[in-house]
């Protein structure tokens, strides 16, 4: 995890969302629905549940479609029946992707996805064939604009929390947790006065790998490819990109 920042990219992506309002609404609703469903429709009782609202909020997504999301997966016999799979493959020079689905159609996304990865230089690989790549970690990010904390106090606040390691650039906190602590930790920092730009749980990787110049472009097509898709809601590599691009 050494080196690796996840602000830039959060950002950047954050750049583009107007551009895809309606297809991140749309897989919010599936995030939501799936929560609901495996845990309850309760906030309070269900922190997952608790978790993709606030995103949700985050994205500015109508409170009238995080009710719709959750009273279909609480309706007996109504609404859509989704489950969540998970692909994973190589992309050119042989890095390692990660994607999980959201789908209502398994042979549909299966085909869509193999799609993206065999016509940009990638391949599917079998379960377990870079998962183990990726660490499953709690993810928070605490811009430091008008912050007044310096890094030892933020270091101190997170350790007391319960986090686990925290990185620091000019612009911003970045604190990992462990899955099951992040919740805690997560209204330990609020508690604190901390306004949380950024919380996920996330697929962090274990080391980043080089990608040749000649395929990074064909490499960013896969991952645009896959992103774009509607039944795809998370896209992981360990790829060594430029952020900034």
């Amino acid at each position: 995890m050494s080196g690796h920042s996840k602000w830039s990219k959060i950002k950047g992506a954050k750049g583009a969302a107007d551009q895809k309002r309606g297809k991140i609404f749309q897989r919010l609703s599936k995030e939501i629905y799936m929560a609901a469903k495996n845990s309850g429709p309760d906030p309070s009782s269900n922190p997952s549940l608790r978790l993709i609202i606030d995103k949700a909020k985050a994205a500015n997504m109508p409170n009238d479609n995080i009710t719709r999301a959750i009273k279909k997966a609480t309706s007996a016999g109504e609404g859509e029946n989704y489950e969540e799979v998970t692909y994973e493959g190589y992309g050119p020079n042989g890095v390692a992707v990660l994607v999980h689905a959201l789908t209502d159609n398994r042979n549909r996304t299966a085909t869509n996805i193999r799609v993206a990865f065999n016509k940009n230089g990638g391949s599917l690989g079998e379960s377990g064939s870079v998962s183990y790549m990726f660490d499953r970690k709690g993810y928070i990010a605490i811009e430091r604009e008008d912050l007044e904390v310096d890094e030892d106090t933020m270091l101190m606040s997170v350790l007391e929390a319960g986090g686990e390691e925290l990185q620091t650039s000019d612009e911003v906190f970045e604190i990992y947790t462990d899955p099951a602590d992040f919740d805690a930790v997560c209204e330990a920092l609020k508690a604190e006065g901390y306004v949380l730009a950024e919380a996920e749980v996330t697929m962090v990787p274990q080391t980043m790998s080089a990608i040749a110049a000649d395929k990074e472009t064909q490499f960013r097509t896969m991952l645009e490819k896959l992103e774009d898709d509607d039944d795809v809601s998370e896209v992981f590599h360990n790829a060594d990109l430029d952020d900034e691009e």
